[in-house]
C-alpha cells in the first residue's frame, strides 16, 4: 500500500497542516457546520456541554414549547420492526405524508398526492443524495449563497453539470420569475436546486412568485428541486398563526409537474435525531429516487418510521408551527436587535428559517471577516459559521482568491433563548475589546 505525507491540507482556512494520507482516498472537505463544530471540539466543546453558545447549529431547540404538541420521549419497538423497512418507506407513513400535503396545500384541487408520490429517507442529505443520483445528463442550476452541504452533493455525481446562479445582497437576494426564466432558457437548465426558505439568507420565494416558478418549471420541463426543510419557519406573514409555504400549493398535476419537494421531521417537527425525511414528487420520479436508495442507503429506520406515522398529520403540523412562530419569532427579534447593536449589517432580514445572515465588514479588525469573527468568538465559547462556506463551489471549479461572502457570518437562533442572551453579552465584550 502506497502512503505519503501531504502538507497544506486545509490552506483555504489559513492553516497549513501535516497529515498522513492514502493514495486511494481523496480529501473530503467538511461542510460549514461540521468544520466549525470540529474546531470547537478542539477547544473542549461537546454537545450538551455547559458554557457554550452554539450559534452555528443547524438544528432547532428540541424541548417543549408553549402550546406545542407534547414531545415524544420513548418509543415502542414491535417485533417485526427489527426487520428492514422497504426502501421507499413504510406504506402507512407514505400515505400519511401524502394526506398531510393534500390537507395543508391541495384542498379544492383535483390532483392529489398518494403514497406513490412519496419516498421516505433516513435524513435530509440522504433524500437529496437519492434525487441527485437519479438525475441524468443535464445542466443543474444552483444559487449562491445556499446550503453548504450542496457543494459535495453537486460534485460527487458526474452525470449532471452544476451551474451557479448569483444572488445579490444589494437586491435582497431576490430572484424574480423573469430572471428564473432567463436562466432556464439561456443556460438550458434541466433542473434547479434551492433551499426555500434559503439557508443562510432566510429569503423566501412564496405566493405569486412561487406559483410562477412552478409554472415555469412545468412550461420548460425544468425540474424544481425544492429543499423545504424550513418551510414552517415563515416570518413575512404577520397575522397568520400557522405560516407555512410549499410549492405543493401551486402544482397543477402531481404526476406531471416536475416539482420535487424535500422535507421531514428534522426542522419543522423539531426531531432532528429521528432522521426521518421524505421526498414528494411525481410517481415516475419517486420510482427513480427509490431505485437510487436501494444501492445508496438501503432504506431508513423501521421503528422510527412507525413512530412518525402518529405525528405526520396536518393537525400536528399546524399546532407545532403555531408554537414555533411564537417562540422563534421572539428569538429572531432578539438576535436581530442584538447583532445590529454590535454593528453587524444585514442585506435582508430573514423572511424564513432560523438564521440571520449578516456582514461584519464594518466591525474592527480582526472581526471584519467571517473567519476572523469566527475565531474571536470561538475563543469566548461562541460558535458561528463563516459566510464563505455558503459560496457553493462544486469541485472548486470557480477560481478566485476569496469568496464573495468572506465578510459574512451565519448566526443561528435555533438554540434556547437564554443561550442567545449569553452569546450577545459575550459578543458585545469581544467587539468592545477590538475597538479599544
Amino acid at each position: 500500500m502506497r502512503q505519503r505525507w501531504r502538507r497544506g491540507a486545509d490552506l483555504r482556512h489559513g492553516r497549513a497542516v501535516s497529515e498522513h494520507t492514502f493514495s486511494a482516498f481523496r480529501a473530503v472537505p467538511r461542510t460549514g457546520v461540521i468544520y466549525v463544530t470540529t474546531e470547537a471540539q478542539k477547544m473542549g466543546f461537546r454537545f450538551g456541554a455547559e458554557g457554550w453558545c452554539n450559534l452555528g447549529q443547524g438544528q432547532p431547540e428540541t424541548g417543549p414549547l408553549p402550546g406545542a404538541p407534547a414531545r415524544i420521549e420513548s418509543l415502542p419497538i414491535a417485533l417485526d420492526d427489527q426487520e428492514y423497512a422497504p426502501v421507499p418507506g413504510l406504506w402507512e407513513l407514505r400515505e400519511g405524508v401524502a394526506g398531510m400535503y393534500n390537507e395543508l396545500y391541495r384542498k379544492g384541487l383535483p390532483s392529489k398526492y398518494t403514497a406513490e408520490n412519496v419516498s421516505i429517507s433516513g435524513g435530509g442529505r440522504v433524500s437529496l443524495l437519492r434525487a441527485a443520483a437519479a438525475l441524468g445528463r443535464i445542466n443543474l442550476g444552483h444559487f449562491l449563497p445556499d446550503y453548504t452541504a450542496y457543494e459535495e452533493l453537486l460534485d460527487v455525481f458526474r452525470l449532471f453539470s452544476p451551474i451557479p446562479i448569483l444572488l445579490e445582497g444589494d437586491k435582497g437576494y431576490a430572484f424574480p420569475p423573469e430572471a428564473l426564466e432567463r436562466e432556464i432558457v439561456g443556460r438550458g437548465l434541466g433542473a434547479i436546486l434551492l433551499s426555500n426558505p434559503c439557508n443562510p439568507t432566510g429569503k423566501v420565494v412564496g405566493g405569486d412568485d412561487l406559483a410562477r416558478w412552478v409554472a415555469l418549471s412545468r412550461e420548460n420541463d425544468c425540474a424544481l428541486l425544492m429543499d423545504e426543510f424550513y418551510s414552517h419557519y415563515i416570518w413575512n406573514r404577520p397575522g397568520d398563526p400557522t405560516p407555512m409555504e410549499s410549492a405543493a400549493r401551486y402544482v397543477e398535476d402531481v404526476d406531471r409537474d416536475p416539482v420535487v419537494l424535500f422535507d421531514g421531521l428534522t426542522k419543522n417537527w423539531r426531531y432532528p435525531g429521528w432522521r426521518i425525511t421524505w421526498t414528494v414528487a411525481p410517481r415516475a420520479i419517486i420510482e427513480g429516487v427509490a431505485s437510487a436508495g436501494s444501492f445508496l442507503d438501503g432504506g431508513g429506520s423501521k421503528p422510527m418510521q412507525r413512530a412518525a406515522c402518529a405525528i405526520v398529520t396536518a393537525e400536528h403540523a399546524r399546532a407545532e408551527t403555531t408554537a414555533i412562530s411564537r417562540a422563534f419569532g421572539r428569538k429572531r427579534q432578539l438576535l436581530l436587535d442584538g447583532l445590529r447593536a454590535l454593528g453587524v449589517t444585514l442585506d435582508v432580514e430573514p423572511e424564513g428559517g432560523f438564521y440571520v445572515w449578516g456582514s461584519v465588514a464594518k466591525l474592527p479588525a480582526p472581526l471584519n471577516t467571517g473567519m476572523g469573527f469566527f475565531r474571536a468568538a470561538l475563543a469566548e465559547k461562541i460558535i458561528t459559521v463563516p459566510g464563505e462556506f455558503f459560496d457553493v463551489n462544486p469541485g472548486k471549479r470557480r477560481i478566485g482568491r476569496s469568496s464573495r461572502f468572506r465578510d459574512h457570518v451565519r448566526f443561528s437562533f435555533g438554540p434556547e433563548e437564554s443561550v442567545l442572551h449569553t452569546a450577545l453579552v459575550r459578543l458585545e465584550r469581544i467587539v468592545a475589546a477590538a475597538q479599544a
